[in-house]
């Protein structure tokens, strides 16, 4: 074969989506370093989450700060959804390679600030930066993979990443808690570190120096972002308060500020999201409501279900965790199947089950809550788990697929980020629904009961929101002829 009909039959593999690809393509030569890559830089994510949250009490246990525990995971939240905004912009500024290793650079700064901290305000400062440079890495790790691998390997790459997720959500507390109890719980911080410099090499082995895409300096939309970040604060914080009137108001005006954020964005020259975020009449549009919504409805169990094991059935806490943990077992696996279907239409038909298998394991979360039937537990997980498994990865590829070549990397990047603000708006939602039906410390067990069929009642409908805006998403895509 000549070199210009290898070229070609490259181009021809990236362009059609139904030519077989095996697991195996993965580790060969040409996509091994890309995949590891993109796997270790969600990775970072992934472990950094899991070994902060396991080795925080204990560093706040040495440096004090009590009350400033929650903000470890509010400033880090925060800064990695605007992190993840701007990650498209950078892009075609400064090219993927720079801005993955000033990225890279400046999530170790906060890793080696929050590792040496005297006080709990070092370790915060610390998240903070951790978190700017992780939501850029990981945004720019969604948006690079339509550009290192053909489409049929696309939905691999997610698998992998489901893969790495798993791992991370099991072996991340068990590493953290062992370097935590018989080193220090610095060690734990540190060994992101490491991580991050390997990710660093690769970066420089695998993505072309370019340059700026665009050579036209747009001003970069801080007013936007503050706006944005702010809101996302907002709905963080407003999980801590106590009064459900002060609650509500600061959500109300999360709301408003992001709602006006968002419209300010879409009117403007220079967008953040991509043109069609959030309309009703696109494919992309409604897709991005089923992207942010089903995260939402999820964050019910991530907040609640460990807590209501534990003073509901009496569940010891390893007992309670690994009930919880179920969900990403079956996230993981149910991915790694349908990456294993060479059909896409196959795959397409499958995506469209998600938020209804998410709306039937919420549904069953709730009716355990109501029924005290803990054997409901475990199969909700399971369902739900395979609800993002089989919809995940083939919708967030179909999102890449709908948007223009001009505005890919805006919407790449936008889908971890919209998962992060999701759990972020469902942790505070959700919240707010719980105080308001009494939840609290030491509630008597109707009440606490009563707050969780609510929260997990809340949760399913939202859920079927999202099946309604799944179902629309593909009535519109079809019409073009691409699902």
């Amino acid at each position: 074969m000549t070199e210009l009909e290898s070229d070609l039959k490259e181009v021809s593999d990236r362009r059609d989506p139904d030519l077989p690809g095996g697991w195996g393509e993965l580790l060969q030569p040409r996509n091994l370093a890309a995949t590891t890559t993109l796997c270790l830089g969600v990775g970072l994510f992934a472990f950094n989450e899991f070994f902060i949250s396991t080795a925080l009490p204990t560093a706040v246990s040495e440096l004090g700060g009590a009350t400033l525990l929650s903000w470890a995971l509010t400033l880090y939240l925060v800064f990695a959804i605007v992190g993840g905004m701007m990650a498209a912009d950078m892009k075609r500024r400064f090219g993927a390679r720079a801005t993955l290793l000033a990225s890279a650079a400046v999530f170790v700064a906060g890793t080696l600030l929050a590792t040496t901290a005297g006080s709990m305000t070092e370790v915060l400062a610390g998240r903070l930066l951790q978190g700017a440079g992780e939501g850029v890495v990981a945004a720019l790790c969604y948006a690079l993979i339509p550009e290192l691998f053909p489409s049929r390997l696309v939905p691999k790459v997610f698998g992998a990443e489901a893969i790495v997720w798993a791992v991370a959500a099991f072996a991340g507390p068990v590493l953290a808690g062992a370097l935590t109890e018989y080193w220090s719980w610095r060690a734990a911080f540190f060994i992101s570190v490491p991580a991050a410099a390997i990710f660093a090499v690769l970066v420089v082995m695998i993505v072309p120096r370019r340059g700026p895409v665009i050579h036209t300096r747009s001003a970069i939309p801080f007013a936007r972002l503050v706006a944005a970040g702010t809101a996302i604060l907002m709905i963080s914080v407003s999980g801590t308060i106590d009064r459900l009137s002060y609650m509500s108001a600061l959500l109300l005006a999360a709301g408003v500020t992001l709602v006006l954020a968002v419209r300010s964005d879409l009117r403007s020259r220079n967008p953040v999201l991509p043109r069609q975020a959030f309309g009703f009449d696109t494919p992309l549009g409604t897709g991005f409501w089923v992207v942010i919504l089903m995260p939402l409805a999820h964050a019910a169990g991530s907040v609640f279900l460990v807590y209501a094991l534990q003073h509901l059935w009496d569940l010891r806490p390893t007992a309670a965790g690994a009930l919880s943990a179920v969900l990403a077992i079956s996230w993981s696996f149910t991915a790694i199947a349908v990456a294993s279907l060479r059909s896409r239409s196959a795959r397409h038909r499958l995506l469209l089950g998600g938020p209804v298998l998410l709306a039937v394991g919420l549904a069953g979360l709730t009716v355990a809550s109501a029924s005290g039937a803990l054997w409901l537990v475990l199969p909700a997980q399971i369902v739900s788990g395979a609800g993002f498994g089989v919809s995940w990865g083939t919708l967030s590829q179909l999102m890449m697929e709908l948007s223009d070549d001009a505005e890919r990397d805006r919407t790449s990047a936008m889908l971890p980020t919209l998962q992060s603000a999701g759990y972020a708006i469902g942790a505070a939602f959700f919240g707010l629904v719980a105080n308001s039906m009494g939840f609290a410390e030491s509630v008597p067990d109707a009440v606490l009961r009563a707050a969780m069929l609510a929260v997990f009642g809340g949760a399913s409908l939202i859920a079927v929101v999202s099946i309604f805006f799944g179902l629309r998403m593909a009535s519109l895509a079809r019409a073009q002829g691409r699902f």
